[in-house]
């Protein structure tokens, strides 16, 4: 098995620098020909991954995985179906399948379930996918706890070993399934053992150049050196309160955390040269004084890793109904990809918006497009010409929608947006049919709100299923 070379280890705890005021966005215009370029329903669709040549998008599909032909970005089918995988098991088949991830050198297919706690089978699939149209299981390895999320490199499952204790990342052999090492924030701190682990799930895991950047809700993000799988070190931490703070407060002040922001750490993941670093922050406004959420992507500078500085949050879309709980009608912050110049964001119920981030204290908002009736769960891109978004059926924004879609949409080049119209922080004008609202913003609108917040809350969901483990434990 292929394994990438050595990083050189950087020592130290990494601290978030302030950002300065905030900035709103220029004006935008309504462009009724920005929208997708095709779409295909995928029951039960949530994360997807789009492969390296930009023609395969891989999509989990709760029960399974789907892969879908998009080399024609205006015309995606399914090509492969995998449902019931790993029937035939006690437990089986795996279940609530949120996640999977592609390993393009090894053209290695993870898929992990279930997503939340359950008594059936808890473990990740291997399949070799080196035939799109005909993928191959390889393998299917057991885990004492649920997989929520989860990332492949070199041949190595990270996973996030939420079991109520040690909140570990866990690395497994792809293939063989052979458990390598695993890292958890308590070699750093004993202390966060004495408070719930819904505080500091390992929320997402992912891995990049030799490094994994954990998502790890109030305890912040954590960038560890996983170069060694066996032997994982930590590099140091963007965000994030100290257990002290934490300790400080009363439950329900910490079951609020578990709702609202500043923090809420969800999802972080690089720039392809690893020198800017976003971390997507789920939460919504669960209190009264309206300022719980929903949260943003927030970017950091961290070409100087023992000093690294936020730059910039990019605000989430406004919303009829900020207080909705995320993919019910939240306009907070999912999944996203980074690319040198390019951010591509997922909203839920804010749809998918399309960022220059070349100067990324100065994010540029290109073109957005969303769907009454559609949530979306990611968005990534493809090749130079379009990306995808994943939208997951959400029955709260319409009971009546035909279900889970992967979209396609084309690449906007900043030098095609165009001034003038209403600012780009309204909110769309909901659309009477499936083909949404599109819109551009000119060049230099900046829907950015640089922020003093260095801190993390708690999250949703799996944070939620944690919490109450907690209270049956006690």
């Amino acid at each position: 098995m292929r394994r990438r070379a050595v990083i050189q280890a950087i020592g130290g705890t990494l601290t978030a620098g302030a950002a300065g005021r905030t900035v709103r966005a220029a004006a935008s215009t309504p462009d009724p020909a920005f929208g997708p370029l095709g779409s295909v329903t995928i029951p039960g669709g949530k994360e997807a991954v789009v492969g390296p040549a930009g023609r395969y998008v891989y999509v989990a599909t709760t029960d399974g995985f789907a892969i879908v032909d998009a080399g024609d970005p205006t015309a995606p089918s399914i090509v492969t179906e995998r449902r019931e995988i790993a029937a035939e098991l006690d437990g089986g088949p795996l279940a609530t399948i949120f996640d999977l991830q592609l390993d393009p050198i090894e053209e290695l297919l993870v898929v992990v379930g279930p997503a939340q706690g359950a008594a059936q089978l808890r473990g990740f699939a291997t399949f070799d996918v080196s035939e799109p149209t005909d993928p191959t299981r390889l393998t299917v390895t057991e885990t004492p706890f649920p997989n929520h999320n989860c990332d492949v490199d070199a041949g190595v499952v990270y996973l996030c070993g939420n079991d109520g204790r040690r909140n570990a990342m866990v690395a497994h052999d792809a293939v063989t399934g052979e458990r390598l090492g695993d890292w958890s924030i308590l070699s750093v701190d004993e202390r966060w053992s004495e408070l719930p682990t819904a505080l500091w799930p390992l929320h997402d895991v992912h891995v990049s150049a030799g490094v994994a950047y954990l998502a790890q809700w109030d305890a912040g993000t954590w960038m560890v050196d996983v170069s060694e799988p066996a032997a994982p070190t930590l590099i140091g931490r963007l965000r994030g309160r100290s257990p002290e703070q934490l300790l400080a407060l009363a439950d329900d002040e910490r079951r609020r955390e578990l709702f609202e922001i500043p923090g809420n750490d969800h999802y972080a993941a690089p720039s392809p040269s690893g020198s800017v670093v976003g971390v997507g922050v789920e939460a919504s406004d669960y209190g009264d004084d309206g300022t719980g959420g929903p949260g943003g992507l927030h970017l950091y500078d961290v070409s100087s890793p023992q000093s690294p500085v936020e730059r910039a949050v990019i605000a989430p879309p406004p919303s009829d109904d900020p207080g909705a709980r995320p993919g019910s009608g939240s306009t907070t912050a999912h999944n996203f990809e980074l690319r040198e110049q390019r951010a591509y964001t997922a909203w839920y119920a804010g749809g998918v918006r399309l960022y220059d981030i070349s100067s990324p204290e100065t994010p540029e908002l290109l073109a957005g497009w969303r769907d009454p009736t559609a949530s979306f769960w990611t968005a990534q891109a493809a090749t130079e010409t379009y990306f995808i978004g994943m939208s997951h059926l959400d029955p709260t924004l319409n009971a009546s929608a035909e279900g889970a879609r992967l979209y396609t949409f084309p690449v906007v080049p900043t030098t095609t947006a165009t001034s003038g119209g209403p600012p780009a922080d309204s909110p769309p004008t909901a659309s009477a049919n499936r083909s949404g609202d599109g819109w551009l913003a000119r060049p230099g609108s900046h829907l950015v709100q640089a922020s003093l917040l260095g801190v993390a809350a708690a999250g949703l969901g799996l944070g939620a299923w944690a919490w109450r483990r907690h209270q049956d434990r006690r």
